[in-house]
């Protein structure tokens, strides 16, 4: 009996902790195709989100830099795999610029 009682007390320990680090890909990484060469917390195609986030940590100019990346593309940084352009015309800076604070803040 003590061995149940303390196995689910552990168990609802980690379902705490577990949905306290949860974080959802927001929606405008999904309408921007984002989540087929990205994910929050593992490699995939492209780097993990947070590993983004830990590599540009306490860099001041790493928004701006990111913003540029996001929307012109690019190569080299993560690897041999560029990654497309998702704003080359400029018109969805808002958005890119959401998306790379969203990302930056993964590593508060």
């Amino acid at each position: 009996m003590k061995s149940i009682v303390v196995s689910m007390t552990v168990a609802a320990g980690l379902m705490i902790a577990g949905s306290a680090m949860a974080t959802d890909m927001p929606e405008l990484a999904k309408k921007n195709n984002c989540t087929a060469c990205h994910a929050i917390d593992k490699k995939v195609v492209g780097p993990a989100f947070m590993d983004v986030a830990k590599k540009y940590k306490g860099d001041a100019s790493a928004e701006a830099k990111l913003i540029t990346k996001v929307s012109k593309g690019g190569a080299g940084s993560w690897g041999s795999m560029p990654m497309p352009a998702n704003d080359a015309a400029g018109k969805k800076q808002d958005q890119m610029k959401e998306l790379v604070q969203f990302i930056l803040g993964l590593a508060k």
